[in-house]
């Protein structure tokens, strides 16, 4: 009886501490599951400081990108120009190097995008050769054809409707002027692993072939794809027609 009443202890104890143990598991994967989404979320719309963070080291990250890809168009002197998602604003600052007698304007949804940007680029736009505005991509606040040339990095994945933005991005064209896609993310081969992670950031994974395919259904003609495969990179270009 003695021995039965020891276990019977034992097994008492036992269940609290395994009840403990669940519940540490559990809230241990419940702020995981938090912290992801999080950071997710920054990927999408940077905001405070951590975003602050991210801007920069995304900007860096996309520096050797967005060099590629703008040597892919030709940008003359006088262009007006726009970047769509526009993050710190380091592309603006690369357009304005180069139309030197235009001007460049960025958007970007996220607030602390534009705060970034705007100080990216604060001698230009004291200059009035740089605008920053905070709008999406769905509702451009521009007039028809406004633009020689418009660019988007690492950026379209996150788009709400891919197509009807790319429409919009191709009214404010002006007739001849071109689009310009830039990325390091595409599906290059039907069993890729960056898949999950584009999955868990909710952003379209295309090949080359969906982009295509996307830039003419969304009415841009003379439709470009280039892959630098060795990087992973790939640009998509469309032009709008006269």
């Amino acid at each position: 009886m003695k021995l039965l009443h020891h276990h019977a202890r034992s097994n008492a104890q036992v269940r609290p501490q395994n009840t403990m143990q669940i519940v540490r598991h559990i809230f241990a994967l419940l702020v995981a599951m938090v912290i992801v989404i999080y950071l997710i979320n920054q990927c999408r719309k940077p905001h405070g400081w951590l975003g602050r963070f991210f801007l920069w080291e995304m900007g860096g990250r996309h520096s050797s990108l967005t060099v590629w890809g703008l040597s892919l168009v030709s940008i003359e002197r006088h262009y007006t120009t726009l970047d769509v998602g526009c993050g710190g604003g380091r592309t603006v600052s690369r357009l304005a190097g180069k139309a030197t007698e235009g001007k460049v304007f960025g958007v970007d949804y996220s607030a602390a995008s534009v705060a970034a940007s705007r100080r990216t680029n604060k001698e230009l736009i004291n200059a009035g050769r740089v605008e920053i505005h905070r709008a999406s991509v769905s509702n451009l606040p521009f007039a028809d054809g406004t633009f020689d040339l418009i660019t988007a990095v690492e950026t379209h994945y996150y788009w709400p409707d891919l197509v009807a933005d790319l429409k919009e991005v191709l009214r404010v064209l002006k007739p001849g002027g071109k689009f310009i896609i830039m990325a390091e993310a595409y599906k290059r081969r039907s069993i890729d692993p960056t898949q999950a992670a584009m999955k868990l950031l909710r952003a379209a994974f295309l090949t080359a072939d969906e982009h295509r395919e996307l830039l003419t259904a969304a009415g841009y003609s003379d439709v470009q794809i280039i892959e630098e495969r060795k990087k992973g990179w790939i640009c998509a270009i469309g032009r709008r027609s006269f």
